[in-house]
């Protein structure tokens, strides 16, 4: 224990909140159990805010370094005397920086919910599964071993399931949420797998042993075990697919789009700000073992990222649902992440990329949320997330306009706004590790800025359709929200990260590099900014004509690369039909067959012996005796021989 010994009370209000609201809320009226969950995630995210503050700035540093903090801990299950599964509360810069993102977002979310969903059917119950996705995704991020993670990031999926599927009368909103379960499902089987065998190799679940540098450079795993990979290697690969699952990444990316069918406030705090990132938090917590263990590892992690990147980037410029632009451009930011850890080494400048890819994952969360939360404004005002349904919105919506403005700019990297400064030291980190990456990246900056303007020019300018009734703006309830994370979209970019926040806890300085980096982005998002102007800005023939000269790239794009059909066709035509059929075939006609044959003779032979036990003393008497004579006979027989 420890002065910090308060902060298990941070994920404890959110689970007492959902029981509370969850067995009681259908007693109170609806307004009052999402005040109650409001408070309690205020009560948490103000305890969070005094943690960062007492961490980041009273707290004694080792050596320079920031130490990590066991604030609470008790044993949980034992299985010999150094393997055991704790659960409990560790607190180092980047559990505290998630504490903050997860705690801000998520209560901007409650205070926006009150007016988003007022009078939906199930009110109680969306504010009770808010709390619980809050708890457990405060758990994942405060573990202090990896198998308490593992808990608590199966709590997240569940969290997730329930959330988008909160409309449960609407078919596409269930099976969207099915669809999320299973695919994660799958990769974290891989997560499950690469914690066994890390555990097996380190004797330890614990973080703090393992992302010491003595202990991530001793994970070694003994040498070359398959495919020219050490068994270390392997083990973090196979984390990382846990990671890459959670975080929309390629090739397993289909669940996050069809996400979009939750309530727009789920969607800003899911998929955009806590959920989806915590691929990116799992690797940056094991990055030691990464970096010095497994570099290979961080290789997989770096082209995955910059693959995932420009493949949702390129989708994202076709799509027409407002929703599902802002959930492919999460999965190109989520990339992002990905390639800054991935480009990056261990300790000092370094560790550049690690410090980007956390500073863009605070970023992002402020940013992306705020473009989730500006949807949401947009669908209340025109009931549609159809782009060809809006169109001089800016008119009807002017909070919601400059809010959302601002978001676009900064996701777009526009001097001197958040992004501008985070994702550039990505660039930076990967400009001197891997020039393939760096390009890539650079052109998906670009397709960044378009995209964002395109939506923001379809939206809030263009041809204004008709509307069925005159738009109006939101609610204080919703606009409030939108206005305190637009102003933290301009002023996160200007913390410290490289002071806090490090790989090896140690402060480095960090600049911008104006020639090689800061200028090419500026002037490529400034290029995409341009293109959606001239296309968007007012209704022309320029899209189409575009789309016609592009076509099969475009109808590819438009169809997500029709992935869902590659899916579909390897799960109904191959699996279905060459392992299910034969598997439950195998299961009807051998097991179920020879557990029928069993029963069949059973009966058979209790019907023919049936008359053993007819009630008759006569036959029982004459049973009894010739049984009597016969062993007589055989006793007789065996001992005169």
């Amino acid at each position: 224990m420890s002065n910090f010994s308060y902060t298990v009370l941070i994920p404890l209000i959110p689970v007492f909140v959902f029981l509370f609201i969850g067995l009681l809320g259908h007693k109170m009226k609806p307004i009052v159990s999402g005040i109650i969950g409001t408070v309690g995630l205020g009560i948490s995210a103000v305890l969070s805010y005094i943690t960062a503050y007492s961490y980041f700035f009273n707290t004694e540093k080792i050596d320079g370094a920031f130490q990590k903090i066991l604030a609470f801990n008790t044993v949980w299950l034992q299985f010999t005397d150094k393997l055991h599964v704790d659960m409990g509360v560790l607190l180092d810069p980047i559990s505290v920086m998630m504490l903050i993102v997860v705690t801000t977002v998520s209560f901007m979310v409650h205070i926006y919910s009150l007016g988003y969903m007022k009078g939906e059917k199930g009110f109680a119950r969306f504010y009770a599964f808010l709390s619980l996705f809050s708890f457990s995704m405060l758990g994942l991020v405060l573990a202090t071993n990896i198998f308490q993670m593992y808990i608590f990031w199966e709590l997240v999926g569940v969290s997730s399931f329930l959330l988008i599927g909160f409309y449960y009368e609407k078919p596409s909103a269930v099976s969207a949420s099915k669809k999320a379960f299973i695919v994660t499902r799958f990769a974290d089987l891989g997560f499950l797998i690469g914690i066994l065998i890390l555990s097996f190799n380190t004797g330890t679940f614990d973080f703090i042993s393992l992302t010491t540098v003595n202990g991530a450079a001793m994970a070694t795993g003994g040498g070359i075990a398959f495919l020219g990979l050490s068994t270390m290697t392997w083990s973090l690969i196979f984390v990382f697919m846990g990671g890459a699952g959670k975080s929309a990444m390629f090739p397993l990316h289909i669940w996050l789009p069809d996400a979009m069918e939750g309530p727009t406030p789920v969607s800003a705090l899911i998929h955009a700000a806590t959920m989806v990132v915590a691929g990116v938090y799992l690797v940056a917590r094991l990055f030691p073992v990464y970096a010095l263990s497994a570099p290979d590892g961080l290789t997989v992690v770096a082209y995955v990222g910059s693959f995932s990147s420009l493949f949702a980037a390129v989708i994202a410029c076709t799509q027409m649902d407002i929703k599902r632009v802002l959930a492919y451009s999460t999965m190109s930011q989520i990339g992002y992440m990905m390639v800054g850890l991935g480009v990056s080494g261990y300790g000092g400048h370094d560790g550049l990329g690690f410090m980007a890819s956390m500073f863009h994952l605070f970023t992002h969360a402020m940013f992306k949320a705020l473009l989730f939360l500006g949807a949401g404004a947009i669908i209340h005002a025109v009931h549609s997330n159809v782009m060809n349904e809006m169109g001089g919105l800016r008119k009807y919506l002017p909070i919601t306009h400059i809010t959302f403005l601002i978001a676009c700019l900064t996701i777009a990297g526009i001097p001197f706004l958040s992004a501008f400064f985070s994702k550039d030291e990505i660039l930076s980190a990967a400009f001197h590790h891997n020039k393939l990456i760096f390009f890539v990246q650079l052109f998906v900056a670009g397709l960044t800025a378009f995209y964002m303007f395109r939506l923001y020019f379809r939206v809030f300018w263009n041809k204004e359709p008709h509307y069925h009734h005159t738009p109006h703006e939101a609610p204080l309830t919703m606009t409030i929200p939108l206005i305190f994370l637009a102003i933290a979209s301009i002023f996160t970019g200007y913390i410290p990260f490289s002071q806090l926040v490090t790989s090896d806890g140690m402060a480095f300085e960090a600049h911008i590099e104006w020639m090689n980096v800061a200028i090419p982005s500026i002037v490529v998002g400034l290029i995409g900014i341009g293109v959606a102007f001239v296309m968007y800005k007012k209704e022309s023939e320029l899209p189409d004509r575009m789309a016609s000269g592009l076509k099969l790239i475009y109808v590819g794009a438009f169809n997500k690369f029709y992935f869902d059909e590659i899916y579909l066709f390897v799960t109904k035509k191959i699996i279905f039909n060459y392992i299910s059929r034969p598997v439950a075939w195998f299961d009807r006609h051998i097991v179920d067959g020879f557990m029928n044959s069993i029963a069949w003779i059973t009966n058979y032979v209790s019907f023919k012996i049936r008359g053993f036990q007819s009630g008759q003393v006569q036959q029982y008497a004459f049973v009894f005796v010739s049984g009597a004579i016969l062993l007589g006979v055989i006793f007789i027989y065996l001992f005169s021989n």
